[in-house]
């Protein structure tokens, strides 16, 4: 019980530790790499609850496939030059976001709410659920193993294109430069 509140308290650290760092960090990267700690930490969180296949997913699909469009898109685009902060782009936006962001708020709390009565009545895990999670396994592991190795080497080649194509556009505005 002790061990459990641990994790629980260490993997919500992380989480909000991560969130902050994606709020507070100046350069995209180190924002990126931010959000990596807060999936991470709700990969923890998913592990307590012994929702292991969904920690996996967490990791492979969120901290790894996600992120790493995002740090294609900060290399490709140079989002990392300072804007202009004086003009205000998203006014009618800016003002809507508190309301919005109570409504959810609303939302949020209704939900956990409503939900409290059945997370009590909730049922135990069937044996049917473990055989569909393994039958899962089966087919991307045997039928589909190929289709995932070509997926992992078309990733690694758009990995090593977009750091040659944010290399030679840096390359080129220093010889313009010069």
């Amino acid at each position: 019980m002790i061990a459990e509140f641990v994790v629980f308290v260490i993997a919500s650290l992380m989480v909000l530790a991560g969130a902050v760092g994606v709020l507070l960090r100046k350069n995209p990267v180190h924002a990126a790499l931010s959000l990596v700690l807060t999936l991470f930490g709700i990969a923890v969180h998913f592990i307590a609850l012994e929702a292991h296949f969904l920690a996996a997913v967490q990791v492979i699909v969120y901290a790894g496939a996600i992120v790493v469009l995002f740090l294609f898109v900060i290399m490709l685009l140079g989002v990392d030059r300072a804007e202009d902060l004086s003009v205000e782009p998203f006014m009618k936006q800016r003002m809507a976001a508190p309301v919005i962001g109570i409504g959810i708020a609303g939302f949020i709390g209704t939900a956990i709410i409503a939900s409290r009565a059945l997370l009590k009545k909730s049922p135990e895990p069937t044996i049917e659920a473990e055989q569909n999670i393994t039958e899962l396994a089966k087919s991307i592991f045997s039928d589909y193993v190929f289709a995932f190795e070509l997926t992992s080497v078309l990733l690694v080649i758009a990995v090593v294109g977009t750091v040659l194509l944010a290399r030679r556009q840096s390359g080129n505005k220093l010889e313009a430069a010069k």
